[in-house]
């Protein structure tokens, strides 16, 4: 009979959470110098892949941003309808008002118009799905 000498165990599955920071740092070290990627993902325990997503983040100007949680702005209830000639507005918030009616304008642009009766899961994947793009 066999006597196992020793016992590795290999951990797969927690998730862990980068601040901002420690992806800022993790990414400098991996342009430290050439062909580094592979080396820094084993060193700081995150795969080769993510890494180089973070990379691809970081020459885009994004990472910053795809660290940051949801944020809200603020918002303004009026009666009153935006006038047609008002030209501090975009031309697609002079749409007329319908009761019971939200208008999302999200960071990149993207509009999404829901009734009061929509899902709150569906409207969730929607807009998470649109902050992607």
């Amino acid at each position: 009979m066999l006597k196992v000498a020793r016992l590795d165990v290999i951990s797969s599955g927690a998730r862990r959470r980068w601040t901002l920071d420690e992806k800022q740092r993790i990414v400098a070290e991996s342009y430290a110098e050439p062909r580094q990627v592979s080396a820094t993902a084993r060193r700081n325990g995150l795969s080769a892949s993510q890494l180089f997503t973070w990379r691809r983040l970081a020459r885009a100007g994004r990472l910053a941003e795809a660290d940051g949680g949801t944020t809200f702005a603020p918002i303004v209830i009026s009666p009153e309808q935006p006038e047609a000639a008002d030209r501090s507005l975009p031309p697609q918030a002079c749409v007329p008002a319908v009761p019971g009616r939200i208008e999302i304008v999200l960071m990149r642009g993207h509009r999404v118009i829901v009734d009061n009766g929509v899902d709150a899961a569906v409207l969730a994947r929607v807009v998470a799905v649109l902050e992607r793009r």
